[in-house]
């Protein structure tokens, strides 16, 4: 991990220096001392994977991302001087779902979004998730979004990803949807990366208001408990994050905000 190798180059030479000078600190101030400084300094490069996927199945009708779940953790973090990037399944512009772009769902947050054509620019023109490799990046961050329900869940590519992550120990955060692309992810021994972890999202009864039981390929907390997960919800509609480990995830849009700063905190 290049921030590991990074920050063990600094007390490497930072204590050395210590054993060499005349002053009176001590070795460990001095690497305490470069340790703050050391995070000072770098930046913390977040990756965010959005859905390509904009068919609510056989409906007629549009999905995609729901822009609130993008929108709070990015300014969240991008406030705080990370860089973040973007990718998709397919590269390009990340579909928007309709519903959460409308008065209804609006937020600080959205609103900010409406008027920052550089997070629009970022939006229109994704990286090719295969493209991406973890080793350059901190942590990762799936928005969710009835899309993903249909590509993440099923792409290789962020299986993989998220494996890499977690051997890796670093932070991985989901809200609403996106747990759903933790359904074909393991352990290094073959077992369910979610079997025994502490973890929410999007809830039956609130797949069930917004009326699309039957239209979702998936329903996301059968899954989460078939595959051994230590799944919890509040009521429907209500903010709740759950952190277990380096595992963030968050139950709906209103939870967006409570996993960014999950995922902030764990950056630190």
């Amino acid at each position: 991990m290049k921030l590991i190798k990074t920050m063990a180059f600094v007390l490497i030479s930072i204590t050395a220096f210590s054993c060499n000078n005349a002053q009176k600190e001590s070795p460990s101030e001095n690497v305490s001392e470069a340790i703050k400084e050391f995070k000072k300094q770098h930046t913390m490069n977040v990756l965010f994977v959005l859905t390509s996927h904009d068919q609510l199945g056989d409906t007629g009708k549009k999905t995609g991302f729901w822009v609130e779940e993008f929108a709070s953790p990015y300014y969240t973090l991008l406030d705080k001087g990370a860089n973040i990037t973007i990718a998709t399944p397919k590269g390009g512009a990340a579909p928007i779902d309709p519903s959460s772009d409308g008065p209804d769902a609006a937020t600080a947050a959205t609103e900010r979004y409406n008027k920052d054509d550089e997070a629009k620019q970022k939006i229109a023109n994704t990286k090719v998730l295969a493209d991406i490799n973890a080793d350059d990046f901190d942590a990762v961050f799936y928005p969710g979004g009835h899309g993903p329900l249909w590509d993440l869940t099923n792409d290789a590519n962020s299986v993989a990803l998220i494996e890499k992550f977690d051997r890796q120990e670093k932070p991985i955060a989901f809200v609403c949807h996106a747990p759903a692309v933790l359904k074909d992810v393991k352990n290094a021994d073959g077992t369910a990366l979610v079997k025994g972890i502490k973890i929410t999202g999007f809830s039956n009864k609130e797949e069930a208001a917004v009326g699309l039981t039957e239209v979702v390929p998936l329903l996301l907390e059968d899954m989460l408990i078939e595959n051994g997960a230590m799944y919890s919800n509040k009521e429907n509609w209500a903010p709740y994050a759950v952190q277990d480990g380096n595992l963030i995830t968050g139950q709906n849009p209103a939870s967006s905000e409570l996993v960014a700063e999950k995922l902030l905190e764990a950056l630190k």
